[in-house]
């Protein structure tokens, strides 16, 4: 609604002036004979020949002062200094300057601006991006402030006795690595990111400098998850951590890039997710979720970029990706999708990352999942017809629709 009025404001304004130039324009020349001392003159020239006609003075005084008046018509007309140009000759070149400063000002908006905003100049963006990065929640406190993680599927009887078992054989040997790393797997997987968290921090601790970057920055994956979606600045230590081991890691470099556009500075993410992009693999658990903000955040920052059509993955991506492991992808994808689903309960998000929740749910297996997530999508957008017609669409594709 803000743009319509501010887009039917420049249109209304930009007529009005053109109208006021080209008024002044048809009637430029009159504008120039129009000087008031030589207009005085003339018309007590034309009021003396109509006394004179009424009789109100002799033919004599008439004469007179016709004569006294032609006379200061004539000086003041050599007083005029001479023109450089005509009204019309000096009109158009403002006009056309007027004009070339309109397309000027409209580029340099549609590059620069964004309508409905008031200023905010890049000084104080940046001191508020700091501000934000200064008081982010530490991970104890974002965990407490974290809403509820997605309902995760029920496991059955035997993987919940399994899973008892492990915990407890954790506990009797605290430091088994193996152990750790076994139950942080499958903690995550049921959605009890906090107490994969502590199995994961502990295997670290324990590993100490022999950890990679793949390592810590699966670690901070999980921070990230417990927390709510939250990069805290412990998580970010093992981003760091993993970037100073493996500059390339792409999983740091994406929850890099997440941690820049929480805290307000989208040209910090895209420099990060633009590249992320273009290297691939396109089936990286990544891929989507940068696909779904990047182009938003080319926009944030001011940044002209055009989102590539997705393609599907080449051969060498397949070959990358074929030295993750399948369970590895699952498990990414899974807290990946679960992080899209806290977002979009706890703080809303547009309909499409609403679609591709639901898309997602269904091909994880998860119908009943994906089609709560339909129900809460229809009350959210229940106002909204053009949204309600890509719900219903991407419940139908995922064969949810009541």
């Amino acid at each position: 609604m803000q743009d319509w009025i501010f887009w039917a404001a420049v249109v209304a304004l930009t007529a009005g002036v053109t109208a006021i130039l080209l008024q002044a324009y048809r009637r430029g020349d009159a504008a120039s004979d129009g000087d008031a001392a030589l207009k005085v003159y003339r018309d007590q020239l034309a009021e003396v020949d109509r006394d004179a006609a009424r009789a109100v003075i002799s033919p004599a005084e008439a004469e007179r002062v016709k004569i006294e008046v032609s006379r200061r018509l004539l000086d003041a007309d050599r007083a005029r200094p001479a023109p450089t140009a005509s009204g019309k000759a000096a009109l158009l070149p403002m006009a056309v300057g007027l004009g070339l400063a309109a397309c000027a000002a409209l580029y340099l908006y549609d590059r620069l601006g964004a309508p409905g905003y008031g200023d905010l100049p890049l000084s104080d963006r940046i001191a508020m991006a700091e501000q934000a990065y200064t008081d982010r929640p530490n991970q104890e406190a974002a965990e407490a402030a974290a809403p509820a993680p997605a309902a995760a599927p029920q496991p059955d009887a035997e993987f919940t006795a399994l899973m008892e078992k492990l915990r407890a054989a954790v506990a009797a040997r605290p430091d088994d690595q193996q152990g750790l790393a076994l139950l942080a797997k499958n903690e995550a997987q049921l959605g009890n990111y906090v107490a994969a968290r502590k199995a994961q921090q502990h295997l670290l601790d324990l590993i100490g400098d022999k950890a990679s970057a793949n390592d810590h920055a699966g670690l901070a994956q999980t921070m990230i998850f417990a927390a709510g979606g939250v990069v805290t600045p412990e998580a970010e230590q093992h981003l760091i951590r993993a970037l100073q081991i493996d500059p390339t890691n792409p999983l740091a470099r994406y929850f890099s890039g997440l941690m820049f556009a929480e805290i307000g500075r989208p040209d910090r993410a895209f420099a990060l997710w633009e590249p992320l992009l273009r290297e691939g693999p396109a089936d990286a658990p990544w891929i989507a979720p940068i696909r779904g903000m990047l182009q938003d955040t080319a926009d944030a920052a001011g940044i002209k970029y055009q989102l590539p059509d997705a393609k599907g993955p080449s051969a060498e991506d397949v070959a990358n990706a074929g030295q993750m492991s399948a369970q590895d992808r699952q498990d990414m994808i899974k807290g990946m999708v679960a992080q899209l689903e806290t977002r979009l309960t706890s703080e809303g998000g547009p309909v499409e990352e609403w679609v591709k929740l639901i898309s997602s749910l269904a091909v994880l297996g998860e119908k009943d999942h994906a089609k709560a997530i339909y129900e809460k999508a229809v009350q959210t957008f229940k106002s909204d017809d053009a949204a309600l017609g890509k719900i219903e669409a991407a419940a139908s594709d995922a064969g949810v629709t009541p």
